[in-house]
């Protein structure tokens, strides 16, 4: 099979879950491409946007609020080790070489142009990184590897996480259908780390700001999402992300209250308290 007849596969079938009944995942051909930093800039006061482009990012493959690269890092010898391409997959070196994994904010196809939103915080790997680039700079990317392709035939759809979850939360908001209908909760730590978004009109957003209390702790986030009352017989869709320990009541919620199927729910743990470079296997 060529690479062009695996590429309109993999697009029919997103078309396909997209108009069906259940969130499925759906694989891409992934990918390492050599971009260059376009530009940086800081959205709101908790984001900050790294634009990437160049020749690499032509042809990038974007189609899921949540999906996600990783930027792979020199090693602390400077060296770079990168994964191989193998067909439409990528054979990785071992051990895996330096990365962080981070959501596709956007992806312009027309100037051929990524953005990658990274919440800064010091002694965090990317965060540092992104906080010192110059345009110019060039970072390999690798991925997405797929996504998860959810239909846009559900009633409802619950969208909750922090500042780390800010970025898929919004794409989310662009990409639903105008007519769809909702609630979206972020949790952040003051009103200016608030952003505009692009939220169909029958959604409601709700801002929660954490104040003093250090990211990643107290229940505000639980409570508000599982104060919401679903109407009788509505189809609901629920994604939440951020740190692990955080959203892990929401897992119960949608399990024990709401008692949706496993297609119905995507919930991920983004980030968890003391652990670098955390990956959540859910």
């Amino acid at each position: 099979m060529t690479r062009e007849d695996h590429r309109h596969r993999h697009l029919e079938r997103i078309a396909e879950v997209r108009a069906g009944r259940h969130a499925e995942k759906v694989g891409y051909p992934i990918q390492v491409r050599a971009t260059e930093v376009v530009r940086t800039a800081m959205v709101g006061s908790g984001l900050l946007r790294v634009t990437l482009g160049g020749p690499g990012a032509q042809g990038f493959e974007a189609h899921a609020p949540d999906e996600h690269v990783k930027l792979i890092f020199p090693e602390p010898d400077g060296s770079l080790r990168l994964p191989e391409q193998n067909g439409t997959m990528l054979r990785w070196p071992r051990p895996s070489p330096t990365s962080r994994e981070y959501t596709v904010r956007r992806y312009d196809p027309a100037t051929a142009e990524i953005d990658i939103d990274i919440a800064p915080h010091d002694g965090g790997l990317a965060s540092d990184w992104a906080s010192a680039v110059e345009p110019g700079a060039v970072i390999h990317l690798a991925g997405p590897p797929g996504g998860l392709i959810v239909p846009h035939t559900y009633d409802r759809y619950l969208l909750a996480g922090d500042i780390t979850a800010l970025p898929a939360i919004a794409r989310w908001l662009e990409e639903l259908p105008r007519t769809a209908k909702g609630w979206a909760f972020i949790e952040v730590a003051d009103a200016t780390q608030e952003i505009e978004l692009s939220a169909p009109d029958g959604f409601e957003v709700h801002w929660l700001h954490r104040g003093d209390r250090a990211p990643g702790t107290g229940d505000a986030l639980a409570r508000a999402v599982t104060g919401v009352t679903v109407p009788e017989g509505e189809r609901l869709y629920v994604w939440a992300a951020g740190e692990a320990g955080q959203i892990k009541p929401l897992r119960r919620w949608v399990r024990d209250e709401l008692r949706l199927d496993k297609a119905d729910v995507g919930i991920t743990g983004y980030w968890k308290r003391g652990v670098a470079d955390f990956d959540d296997d859910h």
